[in-house]
């Protein structure tokens, strides 16, 4: 999890679909809304139109609480294979800082690789906040494609 002295998050999943299907459910707004986030967290609202300098806005919803946002822009996309974006949180906690997300995506036959690189994180808490986070989105999306 360490890269050089800061913190990263780095996740490797295989998953049961082609890597055209991944794409479309990682960049295709209404494929995305159906997985992203923690188990019981919900997207009202999204602005996600992949292309390098478009910005990105999804709109979180937990069980309880109220409604948050993630806000950044897209850095690179190279369809099929690589999508990179910044990723902020609107409004930030006090020991957020604004990340890089990094998503690479191979061709596996019948199943796809993503590997994910995230980070610089300020704090190993807010690390495992977003470890968590993608686990339980990954684990959403493979059983979307079961």
């Amino acid at each position: 999890m360490n890269a050089g002295d800061g913190l990263w998050l780095r996740k490797n999943r295989v998953l049961p679909a082609p890597r055209k299907e991944i794409w479309m459910a990682m960049t295709d707004p209404a494929e995305l809304r159906r997985w992203w986030g923690p188990r019981g967290f919900s997207v009202p609202a999204l602005e996600f139109e992949p292309a390098v300098g478009n910005s990105l806005r999804i709109a979180m919803q937990p069980p309880e609480g109220e409604v948050f946002h993630l806000d950044g822009e897209f850095r690179e996309v190279d369809p099929p294979s690589l999508l990179s974006f910044t990723f902020r949180w609107d409004p930030p906690e006090p020991d957020d800082r604004e990340t890089v997300v990094t998503l690479s995506v191979r061709d596996r036959g019948s199943r796809t690789e993503v590997e994910l690189e995230q980070g610089e994180f300020a704090t190993r808490e807010r690390l495992t906040l977003h470890d968590d986070g993608w686990s339980d989105s990954f684990e959403k999306l493979e059983e979307l494609l079961r």
